[in-house]
């Protein structure tokens, strides 16, 4: 399992129960890994919306559907 051992913030741990790697996801969106190395490391990040549209568009090609609210104060 990803992120053992790591601080995690909400969204982090949500990659991390569904085994997606963070590389994947960051390759997928097009944005660089060390935003999604903060994404899921920084509890008080929070993603532009315009970077959150392209991690989500990412995810949703994977299978996932998911909310910037549930992970992020807006």
């Amino acid at each position: 399992m990803f992120g053992l051992g790591k601080p995690r913030s909400k969204f982090g741990k949500w990659v991390d129960r569904n085994d997606i790697s963070q590389k994947e996801i960051a390759k997928k969106a097009r944005v660089s890994e060390m935003t999604l190395t903060r994404m899921c490391s920084d509890k008080d990040h929070c993603p532009r919306i315009s970077t959150w549209v392209k991690i989500q568009r990412a995810l949703k090609s994977m299978g996932y559907d998911v909310d910037r609210d549930k992970f992020f104060d807006v």
